[in-house]
């Protein structure tokens, strides 16, 4: 088993947050510090360290699925000092991890799980799901500059993947992308001169928002279950 797998399957963090871990040289196995990734463990005869402290594999961890809608301020980490952070919300005594970023200053959807090979099918640069936003912008947006953002835009000399944009109201629009660079929309919106007021997730792939009042939380159904992760 590789040794991010194991991290993430031990339900110590995200398979990515793994990788971090062990370029940083904060991982151990069997007392030697490991720094490549991609390094091989047998879960029967090895011991693995975080930090100097045993990490255990679970056999058969229960999967855990949750949908939150984050509200402003709140940052989409595990840990991080001086600030609040997602999982201040979540009341479960199993540690579960959020999939992907949503940023301090935007609200809506962030699911949390503890299946590390889900979080990082969903997390990687392939992940093709959709994702749904609704932007209220300062200024009126014209429909050229709508236009223009679901076609394409260059985004840190990286053109965005072509986007569905609906219009809503003079300052409002519904845009539903297949990728998730950071801080995407809020530069999309500056790009064609605006900017955003306020930015509310409501679906990721076929999981919708719904009525979860913010700052709550609830547990995925069976059926979103097997749709997200079939």
């Amino acid at each position: 088993m590789r040794l991010q797998k194991y991290l993430a399957h031990s339900g110590l963090c995200s398979r990515r947050k793994a990788e971090e871990y062990i370029l940083n040289g904060r991982i151990k196995v069997n007392g030697i510090t490991i720094l490549e990734l991609g390094t091989k463990t047998d879960p029967l005869i090895d011991s693995v360290f975080f930090d100097d402290k045993p990490v255990f594999l679970n056999q058969e961890p229960s999967k855990i699925y949750l949908a939150l809608n984050k509200p402003e301020g709140y940052v989409t980490s595990c840990s991080q000092k001086k600030t609040k952070i997602v999982m201040d919300l979540i009341n479960i005594k199993e540690r579960v991890y959020p999939v992907g970023r949503l940023d301090k200053n935007s609200k809506g959807l962030i699911l949390l799980t503890n299946n590390g090979d889900l979080h990082n099918k969903l997390s990687h640069p392939s992940f093709d799901h959709e994702k749904e936003y609704i932007v209220t912008t300062v200024f009126p947006m014209s429909d050229t500059a709508l236009k223009d953002m679901a076609n394409g835009l260059i985004i840190d000399s990286v053109k965005t993947r072509k986007a569905i944009v609906k219009r809503i109201s003079d300052n409002q629009f519904c845009i539903i992308l297949k990728e998730g660079r950071n801080r995407q929309i809020r530069k999309m919106v500056q790009k064609i001169g605006n900017t955003v007021d306020t930015l509310l997730r409501i679906r990721i792939a076929n999981i919708n928002l719904g009525n979860l009042k913010e700052g709550t939380w609830r547990y995925l159904s069976k059926d979103e279950i097997r749709q997200l992760t079939q």
